[in-house]
């Protein structure tokens, strides 16, 4: 959402500082920050919200967005829906907003950790059963820890190297000429 909604800085903002703010707090500054960026009314929004088949009055959009009432789920869905807007970018922190690229990749970052977890929890899960197997046949344990220890070194030399290619300088330290 190039050009989105403008996040004040923290020293602005009364309360908790906006990058300290999570869930319910996020997606009550999103609110305000959604509408406002639009020149909507709380009316406006609440109409659109009606017309998109998620109940809600003016006064719960304001009390929403000033932290007086909850969120619910069907409430973040259809103030997503409304803002066309994923619902993980309702939820994230605020000053990345207007930032829909940054969002997106923080995601993926969140699905490769994930995925990397899973593949862990296989590997983990896959050696155990490996383990047991063994420990009810010993005789081909030499020949069985070879033939895995080779599977693995075989998929690691085919695996890119990323931090080999993809080194950069700390922050503050980029290259001067």
């Amino acid at each position: 959402m190039e050009g989105g909604p403008v996040v004040p800085d923290d020293e602005d903002t009364p309360g908790p500082s906006i990058s300290q703010l999570a869930g319910e707090e996020n997606i009550a500054v999103r609110i305000k920050l959604e509408r406002n960026a639009r020149g909507w009314s709380t009316n406006a929004v609440s109409d659109r919200l009606n017309a998109a088949g998620y109940e809600m009055n003016p006064s719960a959009v304001w009390r929403i967005e000033n932290g007086q009432r909850r969120v619910t789920v069907d409430d973040a869905l259809g103030f997503a829906e409304v803002f066309g807007i994923s619902l993980a970018n309702l939820v994230g922190p605020p000053r990345l907003a207007s930032h829909a690229r940054a969002m997106e990749l923080v995601e993926d970052i969140r699905r490769a950790y994930r995925a990397s977890h899973m593949a862990n929890l296989a590997a983990s899960q896959a050696r155990d059963a490996l383990d047991a197997y063994l420990d009810e046949h010993p005789d081909v344990r030499e020949e069985a820890e070879a033939a895995a220890s080779l599977a693995v070194a075989e998929e690691l030399t085919g695996l890119p190297q990323p931090y080999q290619q993809h080194a950069r300088p700390a922050p503050g330290q980029g290259k001067t000429e």
